[in-house]
């Protein structure tokens, strides 16, 4: 016989009503008596009838996260981050890929968000007048790695981590870096380009142009930076960067001794690829915590805007110049 509400709560020696908002209104009971509540739920098996639930307090129980590709090691670690934090805070989470399409991006939206307690999009591809069209939605939406729409977000300093890229590059001798860019429409993209236009050291940046953000995209752009005689070849993220070793390797340019290279994101491959990719680090499980604690309203004297931190991991793919280039 399945475990009720009542078994609960009087195996916790509490009222039903109390046990009800424990389980679905925590904030309205005390933290000793909430865990109380909560322990004996779990020991006891408890399952809570999530339709029931939905009718009495108007919740759904489960929050909508909807990423562009979760075959990226980056996508698949936030979102590993969110269900953990989510789980805690008792809502399960619905994880949607979009494919890097920004109109299935808007569908997913509109299907699977619409009886959701919230939305979380991270790197959306959509435009900003479809973003627009989300944020005017009753249910809560916030952005992750994406600014826009007057929507509470939380993003990583991207400037900032292309600062920390190129002055390492830079200190080991280079003055001639290639960018190798993500999607046209990415906004982190955007904001990596503001930062390679204000270094503050004398390097020149090579544009390499828009590539897929995968693998393949960093094979053909391994090509491109060895023709354009760029000594360091920074990418939009660590796919790409693995790419570009691929590549480097088929055609016999020596990684760092010919080319250095730089990833973005410091995905767990990155220490598994000889040499290991230098890259600069992203907080992924903080990234997903924080999101899911914004969304959900547990901070509110964090501002609707929070930028996070990054940090340059130095490993084998970076290496001073070869010495004709000097």
């Amino acid at each position: 016989m399945a475990v009720t509400l009542r078994d609960v709560a009087r195996a916790a020696g509490v009222s039903a009503a109390t046990a009800s908002r424990a389980l679905s209104t925590p904030d309205l009971v005390s933290p000793e008596r909430r865990e109380l509540v909560r322990r004996v739920a779990r020991e006891l098996g408890y399952r809570p009838n999530r339709a029931a639930r939905e009718l009495i307090t108007g919740r759904s129980g489960y929050l909508c996260l909807v990423v562009p590709d979760l075959g990226n090691p980056y996508f698949a670690a936030v979102a590993k981050a969110v269900q953990a934090r989510a789980r805690s805070a008792g809502h399960a989470v619905v994880v949607a890929d979009s494919e890097e399409d920004s109109l299935l991006e808007a569908e997913l939206v509109a299907q699977l968000g619409a009886q959701a307690d919230g939305v979380l999009l991270c790197s959306p591809r959509m435009s900003a007048a479809d973003l627009a069209v989300v944020a005017d939605d009753e249910r809560p939406v916030l952005l992750v790695n994406r600014e826009g729409a007057g929507l509470p977000s939380v993003v990583v300093d991207n400037r900032d981590g292309v600062r920390q890229a190129v002055r390492h590059l830079h200190a080991l001798g280079h003055r001639r870096v290639a960018y190798a860019g993500g999607p046209a429409d990415s906004w982190s993209d955007a904001r990596r380009r503001d930062g390679l236009a204000d270094l503050d050291v004398e390097v020149e940046v090579v544009d390499l142009g828009a590539h897929a953000p995968v693998f393949a995209g960093g094979v053909g752009a391994a090509d491109l930076a060895v023709a354009s005689g760029a000594t360091a070849v920074l990418t939009y993220n660590d796919v790409m960067a693995l790419g570009v070793l691929d590549r480097a390797r088929s055609r016999g340019t020596r990684v760092p001794e010919d080319l250095s290279v730089v990833g973005f994101d410091d995905v767990p491959v990155a220490t598994l690829v000889t040499p290991g990719l230098t890259t600069v680090a992203m907080p992924l499980a903080r990234l997903g915590r924080t999101a899911v604690d914004l969304l959900l309203g547990a901070r509110d004297a964090t501002p609707a805007h929070t930028v996070l931190p990054v940090e340059l991991v130095v490993r084998g793919s970076t290496a001073p110049p070869p010495p004709e280039s000097r």
